[in-house]
């Protein structure tokens, strides 16, 4: 679990919260007709920019954002160490009885072991690795649009509720709720906006980036225990994935 994700996101919508019900009267913030300008409508005109699957796939995208960050890159190296020591010392069939977590590891890995060639491992696993960016590219980018059209949605609700307000300015009773409509909506708005959707959206671009790298590093690894490298050499070479403050603090260590 991504404690940054879940505690930011609860501790945000807990403020508003707060602020809202801890003042009498808050059943004035839900307005059925301000949901469904600002929810569905945003839900809509988003599901109208990208195809349904690509819609539906943002929402499965958004759990990453709060599971566990992705491998460590120090603990993926040395074991790639490791496996390139063995592969040498004992062939490539030793590597069947090594425990590999990362799936992505343990795919290039296992084409090891049935000797593949290098061509084909190497094509296998960068269509792979594209295949996942191209995914979570869509995540992101349905997530950056419920937060371009959320706050849209809410000024559009925004106008409905003044032109409701406008029409029969003689009678107060009418003016209340009108006015509650044209607020509410673009509260609504930027609620969606600020707090779900574009935290999610930054967040799961982090997470591409990272994992992107992961598997771009487990590539090199894979690419040198097949050819051979020696794993001093291949430990260095891996290392270059690694942020540069890391490397100096783990290289002081040793």
């Amino acid at each position: 679990m991504d404690f940054a994700t879940l505690i930011g996101m609860l501790a945000a919508i807990s403020v508003v919260a707060y602020a809202i019900f801890s003042a009498e009267g808050a059943e004035i913030f839900l307005n059925t007709q301000s949901i469904l300008i600002v929810v569905f409508g945003t839900a809509f005109v988003v599901m109208m920019k990208f195809t349904f699957r690509q819609w539906l796939g943002a929402f499965s995208a958004a759990g990453t954002a709060f599971r566990s960050q992705a491998d460590d890159p120090d603990g993926l190296i040395a074991q790639m160490v490791e496996l390139s020591g063995k592969a040498r010392k004992e062939g490539m069939l030793a590597l069947e009885n090594v425990e590999i977590e990362y799936a992505f590891l343990k795919q290039g890995v296992r084409m090891l072991i049935d000797g593949a060639s290098r061509e084909v491992v190497s094509e296998v696993l960068y269509k792979d690795r594209q295949q996942f960016l191209d995914r979570q590219t869509w995540g992101t980018k349905v997530w950056g649009a419920w937060g371009e059209v959320a706050p849209a949605m809410g000024m559009i609700g925004t106008l409905v509720g003044l032109v409701q307000m406008l029409v029969d300015l003689s009678d107060p009773k009418a003016i209340g709720p009108a006015m509650a409509v044209a607020l509410l909506t673009t509260l609504y708005g930027s609620l969606i906006a600020n707090v779900i959707a574009l935290p999610l959206c930054d967040k799961l671009t982090l997470r591409k980036a990272t994992e992107g790298r992961l598997m771009a590093m487990c590539i090199d690894g894979v690419l040198g225990i097949q050819g051979g490298q020696n794993p001093r050499v291949l430990e260095s070479m891996l290392k270059t994935y690694v942020d540069p403050k890391k490397r100096a603090a783990a290289e002081k260590e040793d």
